[in-house]
């Protein structure tokens, strides 16, 4: 399989992405978002950075790329696809999540270690998890807390479309353990469809042993299946 790493102007953890996903043995290939998708590509990525600058809001601007048309199609086509960070930004605002991500209720640039809970390991990308289970994974964003309505985010609780939360050590989902002030600490959604997720953290920045650990390989193993 190929997984199409997707280039904005502004990416900057699209080569994280290629290595990590290359450690794990996954073909990857860097696509500049004004080329379109290969068409031999099985899988996509939207990684982190500030595409444009985060102008008018972090990742609306990439939302409008032509690309983004290709994804969504694949998405709909069973494509896996996951955004990362800003590729979480990028994916909500082209509608292929619900909800949106803004600015951090501390209103500054986080970046730090945070522990996220296991909610549903019944998906492509926490396959390799146990419910419950706590990870500790990076973040590294300004623009991360998730704001979504309250009947909507009552169809994704019931619909077990909530992947992740932000926790305490323990598991303790509680509001200091919430980073960004993200509603109900929710850290990582799935699509309509299982084989899409958007989340803040960094899996790829905890893939390597030689760099810190290993608790992001699970998510990026969801491009196996």
């Amino acid at each position: 399989m190929t997984v199409a790493i997707v280039q904005f102007g502004g990416s900057n953890c699209d080569r994280d992405a290629e290595r990590a996903l290359s450690h794990l043995g996954i073909d990857a290939e860097l696509v500049w978002h004004e080329d379109g998708l290969p068409e031999d590509v099985s899988g996509i990525m939207l990684p982190g950075g500030f595409s444009y600058g985060d102008y008018l809001r972090a990742g609306a601007i990439a939302a409008n790329s032509p690309i983004m048309a290709e994804v969504r199609d694949a998405a709909e086509s069973g494509t896996p696809v996951l955004g990362v960070c800003n590729g979480a930004q990028i994916g909500s605002e082209s509608r292929l999540t619900p909800g949106a991500f803004t600015t951090n209720a501390s209103a500054r640039f986080q970046c730090e270690r945070v522990h996220v809970r296991v909610e549903n390991a019944d998906t492509p990308w926490t396959a390799d998890y146990d419910e419950g289970e706590v990870v500790e994974l990076p973040i590294a964003h300004g623009e991360g807390r998730f704001e979504v309505t309250d009947d909507r985010l009552a169809d994704l609780n019931a619909d077990d479309r909530i992947l992740f939360r932000y926790c305490d050590e323990a598991g303790n989902v509680t509001d200091e353990a919430n980073p960004n002030g993200s509603k109900e600490n929710v850290a990582g959604v799935a699509g309509e469809n299982e084989n899409v997720a958007v989340l803040m953290p960094h899996p790829e920045r905890i893939s390597l042993p030689d760099i810190g650990g290993t608790d992001g390989q699970a998510i990026l193993r969801g491009f196996e299946t």
